[in-house]
């Protein structure tokens, strides 16, 4: 039977198919060093382990209620979004997902009808483009510049908008390119979205990985009215160590998150039962893990970038934020390799390192490493990476 017309619109994801062929290439004892999977390679911290552990054995293992997450999690999510983020919410207006990636196709399905128009700037997270195709909508890629840093300007923004627009998809910090808001800049987008009432989903699951004196701000602290219109996606995945946990987590108004519950409601019931009481443990308990965390990411950051700025026609900003690397390696494209696609394939089959293309974020120019690895790996990596672009070498 042929599949349904909405789900003939989506592609696959290109970082799970880069990781998934990265894999099976080492399944079969070949030495790949993966640069794709955005997950960090540090283990959970023992007390959240503790906590989940802790559940299975005192029998925390049925179906829990309210299905929008145990009221434990809840106001815990409650008090980390006052206490880092200024941002006061009831546990009626936040909900407990498998996942953020979870959290922003149950926001997607709650407000998105066919033919509205959602805004996605470039560089954009795989995903962003392929959930509203999901629900019959319209992505709509406004291309930013480099020389705003790869981050989206009010005017830009306004310029997008049309009758049909219902959402704008917001990254900071950004993946892949590690860009970080100011305040100054959400203030702005904040602006113009409360001004054509257009729904902002925020994604800030990276908003523990900020390097250089960044701050991370949420757009819907901006004003009263900005928080209305936004929806802040978050999780534990990255901060925590916990992606395989699979707990995400969204705060907005008491109205979209009814609206996400109905769907999860009917979809997966709720989230892992013992998986919400290590979640518990991670925003409630000692945080020093995530800063050890950090600051190791900061020190494989400015290695990585260095490497590779010094490769022959590579051009790398360093990042603010996430765990990603996003060099600019145009310089290589030519008769041999023609996009980042084709980059990425040589660079997997020749130097046996698995890199995710720019094309699948929306930009030519680029392609992602994830640094969310050892140093010893990453050397290897760059040394690979350093020889087969020398020997693929730049175009005339």
């Amino acid at each position: 039977m042929p599949l349904s017309h909405n789900v003939q619109r989506v592609q696959p994801s290109v970082t799970m198919q880069i990781s998934a062929r990265a894999a099976a290439m080492q399944r079969a004892g070949i030495d790949v060093v993966s640069l794709s999977a955005g997950e960090p390679d540090f283990d959970t911290p023992q007390n959240v382990k503790d906590a989940g552990i802790r559940a299975i054995v005192e029998g925390f293992t049925k179906y829990t209620t309210p299905g929008s997450g145990i009221i434990e999690l809840k106001e815990a999510i409650c008090r980390k979004f006052e206490r880092d983020n200024g941002l006061v919410y009831t546990t009626d207006e936040v909900i407990v997902n498998n996942g953020a990636k979870h959290s922003l196709f149950l926001a997607v399905a709650a407000l998105v009808n066919s033919g509205d128009e959602v805004i996605i700037p470039t560089p954009y997270w795989v995903t962003y483009c392929e959930q509203p195709r999901i629900v019959g909508g319209e992505p709509v890629i406004v291309e930013t510049e480099a020389a705003n840093g790869l981050k989206l300007t009010a005017d830009e923004f306004r310029a997008a908008i049309t009758p049909r627009t219902r959402m704008l998809f917001l990254c900071s910090p950004s993946n892949p390119s590690g860009a970080v808001y100011t305040r100054e800049e959400l203030e702005s987008l904040a602006a113009v979205a409360v001004e054509h009432g257009v729904y902002v989903l925020s994604d800030e699951i990276y908003e523990k990985l900020i390097y250089d004196g960044a701050e991370h701000h949420s757009i819907a602290a901006c004003s009263p009215e900005a928080k209305e219109f936004s929806i802040v996606v978050n999780g534990v995945s990255k901060a925590y160590a916990m992606t395989g946990w699979r707990i995400g987590y969204t705060g907005a108004s008491e109205e979209i998150i009814a609206g996400m519950n109905k769907v999860q409601s009917q979809e997966v019931s709720h989230p892992s039962s013992m998986a919400q009481k290590a979640a518990v443990e991670a925003l409630d308990g000692p945080q020093e893990s995530v800063e050890e965390m950090r600051q190791a990411f900061d020190g494989r950051r400015r290695y990585m970038v260095e490497r590779l700025n010094a490769i022959e026609g590579v051009k790398c900003v360093l990042p603010s934020g996430a765990f990603y690397a996003y060099p600019d390696v145009a310089a290589y494209y030519g008769s041999q390799v023609r996009d980042s696609v084709a980059l990425c394939e040589y660079l997997l089959e020749e130097a046996k390192v698995a890199c995710v293309p720019g094309a699948g974020f929306g930009t030519y120019e680029h392609i992602r490493l994830s640094y969310a690895t050892s140093l010893d790996l990453l050397e290897k990596a760059l040394d690979r990476v350093e020889a087969a672009l020398g020997e693929l070498g730049i175009r005339n």
